[in-house]
């Protein structure tokens, strides 16, 4: 999936206005893929100045709703938290498409889509 850059800001713009909507959510990790489907109440920002360890991340993006994460193959289970969480950093990249979002961190990329 192709996108276009966006900046923060411009990512938040276009992003709230998924509130309301059914999204799924695909991170990709090394060989690892994980699938999160929910229904996005909110989105919120978080920052923790206070971290005691540079793994944790300063800033994270907060996608609050209920929702279920794939524990196997067509096997899912509830969140074990009313929110999904996104480790932000100062390199993070936004990218929009037709098809949905792209957040790509040193560690991760993320792939958000209405379902």
């Amino acid at each position: 999936m192709d996108g276009r850059p966006l900046t923060i800001e411009h990512f938040n713009e276009r992003f709230q206005r998924w509130s309301g909507a059914d999204i799924v959510i695909t991170k990709l990790e090394l060989n690892d893929k994980d699938t999160t489907e929910m229904h996005l109440d909110h989105i919120a920002y978080g920052t923790d100045a206070a971290r005691l360890d540079e793994y944790l991340p300063m800033h994270s993006l907060f996608l609050y709703g209920d929702g279920e994460a794939e524990i196997g193959p067509q096997q899912m289970e509830p969140l074990p938290a009313p929110y999904y969480e996104i480790p932000l950093q100062d390199t993070t990249q936004y990218l929009y498409s037709p098809e949905g979002f792209i957040v790509t961190t040193d560690r991760a990329t993320y792939i958000i889509q209405k379902k």
